[in-house]
């Protein structure tokens, strides 16, 4: 039964691998040239809102904000946990309010497509090469004097054990405290379940509804009032909460 389970979540993930590609070869005329000048990325980023609806609607993913809170006035930091990458997909359609931008690894530029729009529309961080981080965070700063906010998966990866939550980096929150922004933390509770990493080959995916908790949002106020390893714990219990309420078993890993 396992095995059954295990080839048709397979074949579910290369039906969405396949739609995903389709999808991303006829959205490019209309992105990749208005990636150009700062007027024209804001009008890409509405246009990737249409993506992820549209994916949405032909993978049959319905999204269920268990949680809904206000959100402050933008520029902002998003943070989120990240346990698939159905949680960057679903991210336009979930937050399509204030534009924003991934800060996020720069392995995905090798890809073709999803390379170009990367770079173009996102912040790559160079992991292991500090220097290169630094540099990253500094195009943060810029982008948000722009009106940009900035999407950060504070973990830089999957985890292992998902979706048990890794430690906190501090990209974050130095920036959240650097440019004085309020937070707005999210956290995804099933998608690894939805879509877990292709790399784990007869791993779970299907369609279904996915469950997204929106937490208060943490002032500029707060923000700075807060030390930023204060800040990191804090919002990494935050984060954490859903996860542990939903499954208890990982206070035990």
């Amino acid at each position: 039964m396992n095995k059954l389970l295990g080839v048709l979540s397979l074949i579910w993930k290369v039906y969405v691998g396949i739609l995903f590609v389709v999808m991303a070869l006829l959205f490019f005329p209309f992105i990749y040239p208005l990636l150009f000048s700062e007027r024209n990325r804001k009008r890409a980023f509405r246009v990737f809102v249409v993506w992820s609806w549209t994916f949405r609607i032909i993978c049959f993913y319905h999204v269920k904000k268990v949680r809904k809170a206000e959100l402050p006035d933008g520029p902002y930091v998003i943070l989120a946990n990240h346990i698939s990458y159905l949680d960057i997909f679903l991210m336009y359609s979930i937050l399509p309010q204030n534009e924003f931008l991934f800060l996020g690894k720069g392995e995905l530029l090798k890809y073709p497509i999803i390379g170009a729009y990367f770079k173009t529309l996102n912040i790559p961080v160079h992991r292991g090469n500090r220097m290169k981080a630094a540099r990253s965070i500094v195009q943060a700063s810029r982008e948000v004097k722009k009106g940009w906010s900035i999407v950060i998966f504070p973990e830089g990866q999957i985890p292992d054990v998902n979706p048990k939550m890794k430690h906190f980096k501090s990209g974050a929150f130095q920036l959240a405290k650097n440019l004085n922004l309020p937070i707005v933390p999210m956290t995804f509770t099933n998608n690894h379940i939805l879509f877990s990493d292709p790399t784990f080959i007869l791993g779970p995916a299907r369609p279904g509804i996915c469950k997204v908790y929106m937490h208060d949002y943490i002032s500029a106020e707060k923000v700075a009032g807060m030390e930023q390893k204060e800040l990191r714990a804090y919002c990494y219990e935050l984060l954490n909460g859903p996860l542990l309420e939903q499954y208890p078993e990982l206070r035990k890993k």
